[in-house]
């Protein structure tokens, strides 16, 4: 109905993929409207859109602080299908175009029948800690006073174990000695990824970090009261009037915050007394 009062073709519905469920077993599906495609939609409609649906457009990364946790994983799950599926509209091996199948869950290729699925790259995220302290960073790509905590692509043939030892090694110059699982959590920037959290622990004495500057921007470790002091500021974290940018963390919604946030609860729970 919505596409067809805004001109376009009323068949596109069928580009839509499932994204989930309601608790009464309402289907949930995503459609890409094409509003990064100027010549497709003008701003006059893109206006019209907001108003019929009575919302406004914002940037994904943006809304990542305006949604709660199960509209996010819903966003997130519907970039990750719908940027798939534009990417895979041709078989690899016969050049021949594949056909979506009705939830969106693959693609098929008539000539030949190969069945391509959907993949997440996995990725590490590592909270490394000298027992005290945690030790964050950030890329120049950051927003300015946003420390994180370190991460990687897993590379081919390598273990979770190693992809985490590596990276330490290469990022901050450490040797890690002890590692834990912690959780796992989909990503769909800037590819659909498999966020795998960690806690490491380096060995002890050995905390002298050695940034490689073709990676990273800054690192540092941080004491429990720094990093709890973040959680409890409120943006927006604007410059203050020394020029300085406060130091923050990653939004709610992210495995990341999750994980450093994990740290401080532990680092306090082992300073009250027994």
């Amino acid at each position: 109905m919505l596409l067809d009062k805004f001109g376009q073709n009323a068949q596109r519905v069928e580009d839509s993929v499932l994204i989930g469920c309601s608790e009464q077993q309402e289907a949930w599906f995503a459609l890409d409207l094409g509003l990064d495609n100027s010549s497709s939609i003008s701003a006059s409609q893109k206006s019209d859109m907001e108003t019929e649906l009575k919302g406004s457009f914002t940037g994904m990364r943006k809304a990542l602080f305006q949604l709660n946790k199960k509209d996010a994983f819903l966003m997130f799950t519907a970039q990750a299908l719908l940027r798939w599926h534009d990417a895979h509209q041709f078989c690899s091996k016969s050049g021949q175009p594949t056909k979506k199948n009705m939830a969106g869950s693959k693609r098929v290729c008539p000539s030949n029948n190969i069945i391509y699925y959907p993949q997440m790259a996995p990725v590490v995220i590592i909270l490394v800690s000298d027992g005290t302290r945690c030790l964050l960073a950030r890329q120049s790509s950051f927003p300015k006073g946003l420390y994180s905590a370190l991460s990687g692509f897993c590379d081919i043939g390598e273990s979770l174990e190693e992809t985490i030892r590596r990276e330490v090694a290469e990022e901050v110059g450490l040797e890690v000695e002890k590692l834990q699982y912690a959780a796992s959590q989909h990503w769909p920037f800037p590819d659909s990824s498999l966020m795998i959290a960690c806690h490491a622990t380096v060995k002890p004495g050995q905390t002298e970090i050695q940034v490689n500057l073709r990676e990273l921007e800054a690192a540092a470790w941080f004491s429990h009261d720094e990093v709890a002091s973040a959680f409890r500021r409120k943006g927006p974290y604007t410059q203050q009037q020394n020029g300085t940018f406060p130091f923050w963390l990653p939004p709610k919604v992210t495995i990341t915050h999750w994980l450093i946030k994990e740290w401080v609860e532990k680092q306090t729970c082992s300073s009250l007394p027994a």
